[in-house]
Formats: C-alpha cells, structure tokens, sequence
C-alpha cells in the first residue's frame, strides 16, 4: 500500500513545526494550535492524523529509533562476524544519523527537556546492545542487562560530549575515535 504524498508532506511538516516548537518550550507546553500554525496546517488535518501532540512526538521519536537501529547495524551488512579489531569506521553510520538529526538530538540532549526523553533514547539504544548479543553472549560473570546498559551509556555519552562541543567533529571523526575507544585495551590505559 503507498502512502499518500500529501500525508507524508502533512506528517513532515507537523515533525519539522514540533521540532522548531521544541527548541523554545517544552512537549507538554505546545498546544495543537501552536503546531498547526507552526506546520502550516488547519486543525482538522491534525485531527484527522492525530489526537494529541504526544502522538507526533511518539511518531517522530520512534521515526529517528527506526533510522537509528538501522545505522547502528550498518556495520554487520559489511561482514558475515563482526571483530571490532577489524572494523573499518567508514561503515560507522551511528554519528552520520545524529548529525542528520542534530536538531533533533540537540533537543534531547539540552538541560532544557525533561529528563524523559534522555530516558527514552537511552531505553532504545539499550535494547539495540540487548539485541545484538541476544544470541551470542557468552560472558556468564558478567550480567548482559548490565553490560548492555554500560555500552548505552557510553554511546549516548560520546554523543552528549559531542553536542556539548557544537556537533563541530565530523561524524567520521567521530566513527574514528569510536574504533579506537573500542579497540583501547585496559593494559594500554596505563602506557
């Protein structure tokens, strides 16, 4: 089934109006008239899409997991196991995706929001670790949530550190000090 071109320009100008509304307020201050005005649509084109403005928030936020997830599996279409020691940052999409959603993401990450919507990313680049070693962890001394929980946290702290810095490192800079970080051995620390 294609999906209406007019729906999808409609669906795009309501993300864009909530992003730009973002930037000045927080979700739970936008009133339905405000995006409207914002996204250059009447009230009843809301409506007939939507029944509140959570429901465009949710739509957009689960848009940009879905490019997420999909950037973050870029590198395993490349080989059949993937050896970290091995991996060729150019097949990096993780940082190419926030850059193309810096508005975004500097949204989520501002002091500004509520803390929810760290949550909320940090919830779903979890379940991206959770399900990469769904099958193949074998690390019984060592808790896989936990772990899982560790590799978010660092992901979204290379982010933040580089929203803190103006986005101004490339994401292929960024992909490059992602291999490194993840080829540093603990020994090496100390040289």
């Amino acid at each position: 089934m294609k999906t209406d071109l007019r729906v999808l320009k409609t669906k795009d100008a309501l993300h864009a109006g909530l992003v730009a509304l973002l930037e000045i307020k927080p979700l739970e201050k936008i009133t339905i008239t405000e995006l409207c005005q914002q996204a250059k649509i009447n009230r009843g084109t809301f409506y007939l899409h939507y029944q509140e403005i959570n429901d465009v928030f949710e739509e957009y936020f689960r848009e940009i997991t879905a490019d997420l997830a999909k950037s973050y599996e870029e590198p395993y279409r490349h080989v059949s196991v993937l050896k970290t020691s091995e991996l060729d940052p150019s097949t990096i999409r993780i940082f190419h995706h926030i850059k193309n959603y810096e508005s975004f993401y500097t949204i989520v990450l501002s002091k500004r929001v509520p803390l929810l919507y760290y949550y909320l990313l940090f919830d779903e680049v979890r379940t991206l670790f959770l399900n990469d070693h769904a099958t193949s962890w074998n690390q019984p001394e060592i808790q896989r949530d936990l772990y899982c929980a560790y590799q978010a946290n660092a992901i979204i702290g290379m982010i933040l550190h580089w929203y803190q810095h103006g986005f101004e490192a490339s994401a292929q800079e960024m992909n490059e000090q992602l291999v490194k970080i993840i080829n540093l051995q603990p020994a090496n620390l100390n040289d």
